[in-house]
C-alpha cells in the first residue's frame, strides 16, 4: 500500500483547513545540496511546471544569490541560512574541529549526556548544545511557544543545525532509513512517526533499477558512472567515467543516500509530517525545514557534469511537482503559505578549467607531514601538527608552550611555508585573521569563516577546481569561487508577488526577511536585510 493512501486517510482525519489569509500558517524551507544557482536554467527545459518551474515564475527569483565567506561547506551553510548570521558569528566551521587544551577532536552534534531512540541503532547521542548562534526555529518558538518547528534530513548533522536548541530534528537512521531522533528533543518517538516505521514506509521508495526518467536526447550532461541505459546508446557525446560505483549499492542507506530515492523519501516525509504532525493548521505559524541531502552524496560522489545528477535534478523536479500540488491545496489564500528554496553550497567542477583532464586534488595527509618535518628541522624533532580539518591546520598549542616556542610566530612561518605546496592559493594565520580587518578579497572571505576559538591555526584557499583528495569523490565544496558560493534562491507565496531580481543578495537576508514576514524579531545574530519584496 503506497504512503498516499495513509496521507488520505491522515487528511481525512485531520481536516487540514487553512484560516483566515494574511500571516504565513506555515513556512516551508526547502534546501537543495550542492545546487549552483546556473541549475535552474541550466535544466529548466526539461522541468515541468508544477516543480523548479512553479517556484521560479510564481515566486520571487533571486538570480545572485551568494554566500560571502570561504568555508562554504554543508553544516556551515545550513547555520548560515536559518540564523542569517556569518560563520565568524554563529560559530560553526564543520562538523568537528580540534580542541585546543586537549588536542581531542570535539563533533558538533556529539553529547554523551543524551540517548539513542528507539529505530536509531545505536546512534542518536546527539544534542544542538555546541551550537551557538540561534535559529529562525528558535526565535519563532520563542515569540509564540504554541507555534511548531520541525527539521528533516537524511543526515543527522543536518537535522540538528537547522532545528537548532528548540522544536524537533529527525533523521534517517543508517540501516534500515526508518526516522528517528535524540532524547533532547522528545522522549520517545510520535506514535505516528513508530508506526511509519513499523510499516516500513522508506521501502516504497528504493530504486530497484537507476534509469534515466526520461530519453537521453532530452539530457544535456554526458558523463556515465551508473545510470543504466545510457552507455548503450549510439549518442557519440557519453563519456564513461572509471571507478566510480554505485555507492553503498548493498545497504538501504546506500539506495537512499545516493540515488533519486533519497530526496523521494524526504518529501514524502514531510508530507506525513505536515498532515499527520499538523502543520499549518491554525493561526499560530508553524516552520519545516526540509534538506534534500542526497542530491549533495550525487553531486560528490559523480559530479555535476554527469547524467546521474542531471537525473536527480529530474526526478526531483517530479517529487516536488507532487508535493507543491499537495501542500498548496491546503490553504485557501495563497498568503497562507511560505516556500523558500535554496542551496548549502554549491559543487566544483570535475575536471579542471581546460576541461581535458580530472581536477587537481590537494594531499593534506603529504602536506602534514612535510610541514612537521619543516617545523622540526626549526623546533627540534616531534609532533607539532594535532590534523588537519575544515581547510585549516591545528596545532598542538600544550606542546608549544612546553617548548616555549611563541604561537603567533610559528602560525606566520607556516602560512609563509605552505604557499610553496601546488594548489595553495591563500594561506592566513589565525593571528592575521584575529588582528587584521580584511576589506575585501580573499581575504575578506576567510576571515567572515573564522571562529577563534574553533579554527585552526593556519587556513588555507586552494586555487580554483582544486579540491581535497578523498576516495571515490569527484567535487566537493568548501571554497569561495563562484561554483561553490551561488546559489539558486526563491521566495514563493506569503503575499510576495513574482519577480526577477538581479541585484546581488546575501543568504543571510533569507532568515531576515522570513522573520519579517513571519511578523517576529530575527534570530539574535542574524545581520542580513530585510528584502523589498517582502515589503510591497
Amino acid at each position: 500500500m503506497r504512503l498516499k493512501i495513509i496521507i488520505a486517510t491522515a487528511l481525512a482525519l485531520c481536516h487540514l483547513s487553512a484560516v483566515s489569509a494574511g500571516q504565513p500558517r506555515l513556512t516551508i524551507n526547502i534546501i537543495v545540496g550542492s545546487m549552483r544557482a546556473s541549475d535552474l536554467e541550466r535544466y529548466a527545459d526539461n522541468f515541468t511546471d508544477g516543480g523548479f518551474r512553479r517556484l521560479m515564475q510564481g515566486g520571487a527569483l533571486y538570480r545572485n544569490a551568494a554566500y560571502d565567506y570561504m568555508l562554504t561547506t554543508t553544516p556551515v551553510s545550513l547555520a548560515t541560512i536559518v540564523t542569517g548570521a556569518q560563520p565568524s558569528v554563529h560559530g560553526i566551521v564543520g562538523e568537528g574541529w580540534y580542541d585546543y587544551t586537549d588536542n581531542s577532536l570535539v563533533g558538533l552534534i556529539d553529547d554523551d549526556k543524551e540517548q539513542s531512540l528507539r529505530f536509531s541503532t545505536g546512534s542518536g547521542n546527539y544534542s544542538p548544545r555546541r551550537l551557538i548562534a540561534p535559529t529562525l526555529a528558535d526565535a519563532l518558538l520563542a515569540s509564540n511557544d504554541s507555534s511548531k518547528a520541525v527539521s528533516i534530513a537524511v543526515d543527522p548533522v543536518a537535522a540538528i543545525v537547522m532545528a537548532g536548541k528548540s522544536g524537533e530534528a529527525y533523521w534517517a537512521e543508517g540501516v534500515q532509513t526508518h526516522w528517528t531522533t535524540s532524547s533532547y528533543y522528545v522522549r520517545t518517538l510520535p506514535q505516528w512517526i513508530e508506526q511509519y516505521n513499523l510499516h516500513d514506509t522508506n521501502q516504497f521508495y528504493e530504486l530497484s533499477r537507476w534509469t534515466t526518467l526520461y530519453d537521453y536526447d532530452k539530457y544535456i550532461n554526458s558523463e556515465v558512472s551508473v545510470i543504466e541505459g545510457v552507455s548503450n546508446t549510439s549518442d557519440k557525446r557519453v563519456k564513461l567515467v572509471e571507478g566510480t560505483d554505485l555507492k553503498l549499492a548493498s545497504s538501504r542507506m546506500g539506495r537512499m543516500r545516493y540515488t533519486p530515492a533519497g530526496n523521494t523519501m524526504i518529501l514524502e516525509f514531510a508530507t506525513s509530517m505536515i498532515t499527520i504532525g499538523k502543520l499549518g493548521t491554525d493561526a499560530d505559524p508553524d516552520i519545516l525545514n526540509i534538506y534534500l541531502d542526497p542530491a549533495r552524496y550525487i553531486a560528490e560522489a559523480y559530479g555535476p557534469e554527469s547524467v546521474e545528477y542531471e537525473d536527480m535534478l529530474y526526478r526531483l523536479d517530479k517529487d516536488l511537482e507532487e508535493f507543491l500540488t499537495f501542500v498548496t491545496a491546503q490553504f485557501e489564500s495563497p498568503s497562507q503559505l511560505l516556500v523558500t528554496l535554496t542551496s548549502d553550497h554549491g559543487t566544483s567542477p570535475s575536471y579542471n578549467p581546460s576541461g581535458k583532464r580530472a581536477a587537481e586534488r590537494f594531499n593534506h595527509r603529504q602536506m602534514e607531514v612535510i610541514v612537521n618535518a619543516f617545523l622540526g628541522a626549526r623546533y627540534g624533532s616531534d609532533n607539532y601538527i594535532t590534523g588537519y580539518r575544515n581547510n585549516a591546520i591545528y596545532l598542538d598549542h600544550n606542546l608549544l608552550y612546553r617548548k616555549n616556542i611563541e604561537l603567533d610566530t610559528i602560525q606566520e612561518q607556516i602560512a609563509a611555508f605552505v604557499l610553496q605546496f601546488r594548489g595553495v592559493s591563500h594561506a592566513l594565520s589565525a593571528r592575521a585573521m584575529r588582528n587584521t580587518s580584511f576589506g575585501e578579497g580573499t581575504g575578506r572571505s576567510m576571515q567572515r569563516s573564522f571562529y577563534p576559538a574553533r579554527s585552526g591555526d593556519v587556513v588555507i584557499t586552494l586555487m580554483p577546481g582544486w579540491i581535497d583528495e578523498r576516495d571515490d569523490c569527484r567535487s566537493l565544496s568548501g571554497s569561495a569561487y563562484n561554483y561553490d558560493r551561488r546559489v539558486p534562491m526563491i521566495i514563493f507565496g506569503g503575499g510576495i508577488k513574482a519577480a526577477r531580481i538581479d541585484s546581488p543578495t546575501d543568504i543571510t537576508d533569507l532568515t531576515a526577511t522570513e522573520a519579517y514576514m513571519l511578523g517576529i524579531d530575527a534570530p539574535a545574530a542574524a545581520s542580513g536585510r530585510i528584502l523589498d519584496e517582502a515589503r510591497d
